[in-house]
């Protein structure tokens, strides 16, 4: 289940180094021997290597491709199968190339607009242990009982090493359970169905999904994939387990003679807007053509929704820390209360 995959980057560094030295006229089998020398992960050189081994005694790529297991991406094996069987197999490595390059920058924009909202948030996290640790021993340096600041009972070195180990090891269990999940389809689809719901982040999912099965399913369609293979590849390279979950139904829908429009508008996870670009170029036969020429657009709205969760994110760790801030002055202000009270009490 924890099967490696070969990376973003690599897939666009080889995807583009195939396109190149097919276009100009290397053999399919030296290409990839070529290639391989060229990856630096030691692992996609031996499965390159091995490609090449299968290709040295007839064996087509598509199938060499999915000897591998599940080490390429889907979406490249079927794009690949499409190409061998057109021809294009050069044109569409261009395609893919660009594509992996498209989504290794998303992704750096993504880390890097994330990186400060989480930094202030393990700040806070620091800042809370700190706090807890210095009033710890103010209190026993004093003689006093300790101030317990968040009312956890928590004081002292004690008290922060056990603060650290709970949201730190609790956020990584939460990571490793999420992972577990996502590779498991069913856990993936009702994850993901689960966050289109939530504002914001929903939006922006769904963004990022619609931008590229408009993406793949205007490649397949120019490649020569037929319409419901097309449809399958396109849903599945959303990467989004809502979007994977409606391929029986679209699918379904489109085999039994429903316009496309119909169909992706039964899933409701396409926008209004969307559906209608679908119905004009439905009626207009140019489908791929119109999802190819506003696919800029979408990925555009994507980019913006990735900024606006940023954004989000950024001010709820403020809105955290500063709500911490103001109950730990209350928490402060009353211990000193109880303090003068006592001391006047004895008075």
């Amino acid at each position: 289940m924890f099967q490696s995959r070969v990376s973003l980057k690599s897939l666009a560094l080889l995807c583009r180094s195939l396109s190149t030295m097919l276009e100009s006229g290397v053999s399919i089998t030296k290409s990839f021997e070529l290639a391989a020398k060229k990856m630096g992960d030691r692992r996609l050189q031996q499965s390159i290597r091995d490609i090449a081994t299968e290709l040295k005694s007839g064996m087509d790529v598509t199938s060499a491709m999915r000897k591998q297991g599940t080490y390429y991406p889907e979406l490249l094996v079927n794009m690949v199968s499409v190409a061998e069987q057109s021809g294009g197999l050069p044109e569409v490595l261009k395609a893919l190339a660009e594509h992996y390059d498209h989504l290794l920058q998303m992704r750096k924009n993504f880390t890097r607009l994330i990186a400060w909202p989480v930094f202030q948030f393990v700040v806070a996290i620091l800042v809370i242990a700190l706090m807890i640790l210095i009033l710890g021993l103010l209190a026993s340096g004093q003689g006093g009982a300790p101030i317990d600041v968040l009312g956890l009972g928590l004081s002292g070195p004690s008290g922060a090493m056990i603060w650290l180990t709970c949201t730190f090891g609790s956020i990584f269990a939460l990571f490793v359970a999420y992972q577990i999940m996502d590779r498991l389809i069913g856990g993936k689809q009702y994850f993901h169905s689960l966050f289109l719901k939530i504002p914001v982040l929903g939006g922006c999912m769904r963004s990022f999904a619609i931008a590229r099965f408009s993406w793949a399913f205007a490649l397949t369609q120019q490649a020569g994939m037929n319409i419901l293979d097309s449809l399958d590849a396109s849903l599945k390279a959303t990467g989004n387990g809502a979007f994977i979950r409606e391929i029986p139904r679209v699918n379904g829908a489109v085999n039994d003679g429903e316009h496309l429009t119909d169909a992706l508008a039964e899933t409701r996870l396409f926008s209004d807007e969307y559906i209608h670009m679908v119905n004009v170029g439905e009626t207009s036969g140019t489908v791929p053509e119109t999802l190819e020429r506003l696919s800029p657009r979408f990925q555009e709205d994507a980019q913006r929704s990735l900024a606006t969760l940023a954004a989000v994110l950024g001010w709820l760790v403020w809105a955290l820390v500063a709500a911490f801030i103001i109950f730990v002055v209350f928490r402060i202000a009353f211990w000193y209360l109880g303090i003068l009270n006592d001391a006047l009490n004895n008075i």
